[in-house]
């Protein structure tokens, strides 16, 4: 539908990661920020036990829902944020393509604005990770690197998770990107000479240490 983000290249990076990851089978899936339900349709192709999709959006809700029907897929799609998926969890596997384009302000596109650095779904999203993930559960994130994937892994590691890079991409500047690219500059959040992006699939796995931490 009009106002949804199509999936495009960060997407279709981050279904090839579940792909080689191969945990989705039997498992109990979680696509957050789902937009038309291009991860949640991919995992349930895969075999995954149960999948839920959440987004904030009710176009996106609705697009969601449609793709899976149309396919014939038992995909529970609802909508809402962080709240709306930690009560339906745990999961086994947490997939996302969160908003992550840093704004400078002014009108925001929800689909890819971010805020001034690009994460102000990243960082939530971060932090509650361990309470989404089962234990030995795993998560792929992907985002831009614009978008800071030091912080990311940093955060990630500070909540007790095992964090990687587990594929990356570079992506010529599109429309969106080309419209902020004095404000990345300014920032120095990119080069003076960047014309392209680099995409990044983040994995970070709930190991059976942090587990046995906690029970103890």
């Amino acid at each position: 539908m009009p106002g949804v983000y199509r999936p495009q290249e960060d997407s279709f990076l981050l279904a090839h990661a579940l792909r080689e990851a191969g945990g989705a089978r039997d498992a109990r899936v979680l696509d957050f920020c789902t937009g038309t339900g291009f991860l949640a349709v991919t995992a349930a192709q895969l075999g995954a036990a149960s999948v839920t999709a959440v987004d904030i959006a009710p176009r996106a809700v609705l697009t969601a829902r449609l793709n899976a029907r149309t396919r014939g897929l038992p995909i529970r799609v609802l909508r809402g944020g962080l709240d709306a998926a930690t009560r339906s969890g745990p999961f086994d596997v947490v997939l996302s393509n969160p908003p992550y384009v840093p704004h400078e302000g002014g009108p925001a596109d929800p689909r890819w604005d971010a805020g001034p650095d690009g994460r102000c779904v990243l960082d939530p999203l971060c932090d509650e990770l361990p309470n989404l993930l089962s234990d030995n559960g795993f998560s792929l994130i992907v985002h831009s690197g614009f978008s800071g994937v030091d912080t990311t892994l940093d955060r990630l590691r500070g909540g007790g998770l095992k964090a990687a890079v587990v594929a990356r991409q570079s992506i010529p500047f599109g429309p969106v990107l080309q419209s902020r690219v004095g404000y990345l500059q300014h920032t120095q959040l990119a080069a003076q000479d960047a014309t392209s992006e680099e995409v990044v699939v983040i994995r970070a796995d709930r190991t059976r240490l942090e587990c046995a931490l906690e029970e103890g």
